[in-house]
């Protein structure tokens, strides 16, 4: 403002007024940061205090990062195979259930009557073959009716060779030998429907012992069994409902392992392998959970350029829930050695990654460029080298403020 005033004594008429008024502005500027500069002296910033922490070598994963969804290894609707009223229904919505467990039942009463029904008509066939009530064996030749018409043929048989040595011998006429001929053709064609009707009746056996196996599979399947081990996801039926044959009970699903679904973009597809670890995280869970990969896709998708992953994650204690959100790192090499540095030593801005280092006594900013992070660690991917020491917490400080050790 001094500057100000003396330049106001200055007569106008001597010059413009706007040459006069940036003459002014500009003077007083000057002055006033050599005023500054003056109060201040060569203390322009203030003396912090700071940390060190050196770069260490490590060693990290090289891993591809994804999104996806975890989705059960095995969803199935069950029902009945046979008709029925619900009598019932011990599972609910989220009811763990196992392998070959009931999941419900239906009233077996006239499935037990078709069972009785059966085995009355397998008797009655067992007993037109004398067969005995625990034996199913046959030998046609020990049945009666095929007894009494071998007795027949044999009769027959011998009949008509007596007949032929008398006509030879001209001591009855020809018809009466072509009579005794004509007996043994008719014995020897009862024989054969003997025969033939004992096996009829065999089949007919077979018949009988078959409906008698399915009466009792459809008594057996008015239980409804678990195919899988897992959880009810949903129950489709209630108690006392009567169900037509194969109409849904419940659905299941596998919760171990689970199915994770990824897809990998087309620059990482190549480093993709059958049995790389997965390290998989859930939204909400701090739990890292470990999978494999055990399916890829013969081809790229065109639309999204990305390949089909599917893994496979262990899930024994039921955590993981299918349908869920879920990040992976799919490894690709393991124990690679990097540059690791504390996070808190690396500070953003603009988009920008430095860190501060402390020569001279003074702040000097390095630019770097991280990449993984491990627990508090980053890793340094350019810009730092394993044993340089850098500042561990920066904080607000700029390049070239005066610093002091913490000792």
């Amino acid at each position: 403002m001094n500057c100000f005033r003396r330049f106001l004594k200055i007569p106008v008429g001597f010059m413009p007024v706007a040459a006069l008024l940036a003459l002014v502005f500009l003077s007083c500027g000057r002055n006033e940061a050599s005023e500054a500069r003056k109060k201040t002296g060569s203390k322009d910033l203030a003396q912090k205090t700071v940390a060190l922490v050196e770069a260490q070598e490590g060693r990290l994963s090289r891993a591809v990062s994804v999104t996806g969804t975890l989705a059960a290894d095995i969803e199935v609707v069950v029902g009945f195979k046979v008709a029925g009223r619900v009598m019932e229904l011990p599972v609910d919505l989220g009811s763990s259930v196992r392998e070959g467990q009931p999941l419900a039942r239906l009233d077996p009463t006239d499935y037990q009557l078709r069972v009785q029904q059966a085995e009355a008509a397998l008797r009655q066939v067992r007993a037109g073959l004398g067969l005995s009530i625990d034996s199913d064996y046959v030998d046609p030749g020990q049945t009666a009716l095929v007894r009494e018409a071998d007795a027949v043929l044999q009769e027959a048989r011998q009949n008509r060779d007596r007949m032929e040595q008398l006509w030879k011998q001209e001591y009855i006429a020809r018809a009466e030998y072509d009579s005794s001929v004509a007996r043994l053709l008719v014995a020897e064609g009862r024989y054969q429907a003997a025969v033939e009707e004992i096996r009829n009746r065999m089949e007919l056996l077979s018949e009988r012992r078959s409906s008698l196996e399915l009466a009792k599979q459809q008594l057996a399947d008015t239980t409804l069994l678990s195919p899988i081990n897992g959880a009810v996801r949903e129950r489709k039926a209630s108690l006392g409902e009567y169900l037509a044959a194969g109409a849904p009970v419940a659905g299941l699903v596998k919760t171990h392992p689970l199915r994770l679904r990824v897809a990998v973009p087309e620059r990482d597809a190549s480093s993709i392998r059958v049995k790389q670890v997965v390290n998989v995280r859930i939204e909400g869970d701090p739990t890292e959970h470990k999978g494999r990969v055990v399916r890829l896709s013969p081809a790229i998708q065109e639309a999204s350029r990305t390949l089909a992953v599917e893994a496979e994650v262990a899930n024994p204690g039921g955590r993981l829930r299918p349908g869920s959100f879920a990040r992976a790192d799919i490894v690709i090499e393991a124990d690679l050695p990097v540059v690791l540095a504390p996070a808190s030593a690396v500070i953003t801005f603009a988009g920008l990654e430095k860190v501060f280092l402390v020569k001279d006594d003074r702040a000097e900013e390095r630019k770097v460029r991280t990449g993984r992070r491990s627990g508090d660690l980053v890793e340094i991917l350019e810009g730092l080298k394993a044993g340089e020491s850098i500042v561990a917490s920066p904080g607000n400080l700029v390049s070239g403020t005066p610093v002091a050790l913490e000792r």
